[in-house]
Formats: structure tokens, sequence, C-alpha cells
């Protein structure tokens, strides 16, 4: 049903899934350990569900943003002490190929972690093939001006009859950064071309702090890119010069598909991270829900 409010308004498209299973293996960013991952495809209106068949009964996790527990390094969704570290990278893939229904079954608390970007999971998706199915998806058009801002980390919206993110990275203190721009429609096609090979990265003090704390036992220059002063560490270099931003962009579709709807707008962000995204990501919840109360 269309809202009736006009800071909101409403289209309609097919929901997708996927038209069979597709699977990939790979070792952990944290625990270093190999972990197997499947996608599964699901019922029309079941949503993105994340399933651990690591653990007795192989519970689910709905990938929702009431069910995000952890925004360090990484976003973390949980129900009590069941956790799925580092979603951000599948549900990116998902949501540049505007798949609604699909379970994720993955072996450990952790997706395989591939090149650190969301590759792999743009081939599962396509390897897989995509099914319409008979049941609606709402879109959400949002028709005014929405912002989050804490000191220099700014995240807004603004009306756009298309999905467009354009993001600024600000690191004045580190030489091989300094400040990076990168703007995009997404689409599947330019989420392929553009972001998903974009890969994580950390400055070298942060990697060797997270080391100190037996973090990211599955970190090499395979999977990420190190900054140190003014050197850039990586496999086969840089495959883009704002690689950097680009994976932010990455970062940031994945996080706020966790608002569980399909919104257009044009969202433009300054140097947020895991944390700033959730926090917009709520308020964008709280907006779409509250204004379609009756």
């Amino acid at each position: 049903m269309a809202s009736a409010h006009p800071s909101l308004k409403t289209s309609f498209r097919k929901q997708q899934t996927l038209a069979k299973p597709s699977t990939f293996s790979g070792i952990g960013i944290h625990t270093g350990t190999e972990v197997k991952m499947r996608f599964v495809p699901a019922e029309e209106n079941s949503g993105i569900l994340f399933k651990r068949t690591d653990l007795p009964g192989q519970p689910f996790i709905p990938a929702t943003i009431e069910y995000v527990c952890d925004t360090a390094r990484s976003t973390t969704i949980g129900i009590g002490n069941m956790k799925i570290h580092t979603v951000e990278h599948v549900l990116a893939a998902v949501a540049a190929y505007q798949i609604d229904n699909l379970i994720i079954e993955v072996s450990s608390i952790e997706p395989p972690i591939g090149n650190g970007s969301s590759d792999v999971f743009v081939n599962m998706i396509e390897n897989a093939g995509i099914q319409q199915q008979d049941s609606e998806k709402a879109v959400i058009h949002l028709q005014e001006p929405l912002y989050w801002s804490e000191g220099d980390i700014h995240i807004f919206s603004i009306p756009s009859d298309e999905y467009r993110i354009s993001y600024t990275l600000n690191y004045p203190e580190t030489k091989a950064l300094r400040a990076q721009f990168h703007s995009l429609v997404l689409t599947p096609e330019s989420f392929k071309r553009e972001i998903s090979p974009c890969r994580t990265f950390s400055l070298f003090e942060e990697v060797s702090m997270l080391m100190d704390y037996g973090l990211i036992k599955g970190g090499s220059l395979d999977n990420a890119v190190i900054i140190k002063e003014d050197a850039i560490f990586s496999k086969n270099g840089l495959f883009f010069p704002d690689e950097m931003c680009r994976h932010k962009i990455l970062d940031l579709i994945g996080d706020l598909f966790l608002v569980g709807f399909d919104f257009r707008a044009h969202l433009i962000a300054v140097r947020s991270g895991h944390a700033s995204n959730n926090a917009f990501a709520k308020k964008l919840y709280n907006h779409i829900t509250m204004e379609n109360c009756e």
C-alpha cells in the first residue's frame, strides 16, 4: 500500500531470489579457519537469513538492523551468544543485485573473506542466476532530506529516483590516502565494475594492534590493503587509485541493506564507517516506519 505521507513515495517491483544454490569456501578473516558458505533460494517474503550450520539446530539470524550487535571494525549480527561477523561484504552484493529472499548458510562465526571485497559473492549470485518471484517488493522513495552527523563524520540523503552514493574519504594525516571521492548510481553492473573488486584496507598501526589481540588470524595481503605513512602494500597493486574510497562505499551499501527496505535516495557520506553507517541506518529505518504508520 502506498504511503499517504508526503515525505515518502512508494513504487513496487517483483521480489527476487536465486535460481539455484551456490557454494564458496575460503578462510575467515578473524579465525583464519576454513569456512563453507552456501546461498540457498528462499520463498517469497522470507527476507535474508543467515544460518549457522556449525551449531546445534542450525539456527537462523535475520539480516535486519534489530540484530546488529557490534560495529567495531566490521558489522556483526547476532541473537544472544550466536553471532555472524563481517556480514557487510556479502550483503553489499545481495543489495546490488536486489536479492530479496535468500538463506546464507555459513559453517563458522563469519563468512569467508575471499580477497577482502565482494567479488566472490557477486560470482556466487551470477553463477546461480536470479529468479523473479510472484510477490511484490515495496520500493521507498524518500521525499525529504535526512541526516546524521557527529564531529567530522556525516551521512545524509536527499531525494532521488535513483540509488546514488557519493562518498568522501579523508585521512589528512596519512600521506598515502589524503582525500578521495567517488560517486555512482547503484546497479548490478556498476557494483560489479566499480565497487565489488575493492578490498578492505587498514592502517599498519591498526593491523598491529589487532594482531596483538589475537584477531585477524586470516588477514594477509591476499585479502587486504595495508597503509603505512606514504606506502601502500597490496597484492598486485591497487585495482583503482581510489580503491579505499570505493571500499567504503561497499561497506555503506552492505550496512544500509540491514534497514530492511529497498529505498531510493542520493546518499552523501563523509568519513563514515560501520558505527556511523549503523546509526544512520537506524534513523532511516525509524523515518520509513514512522511515516508509514497510520
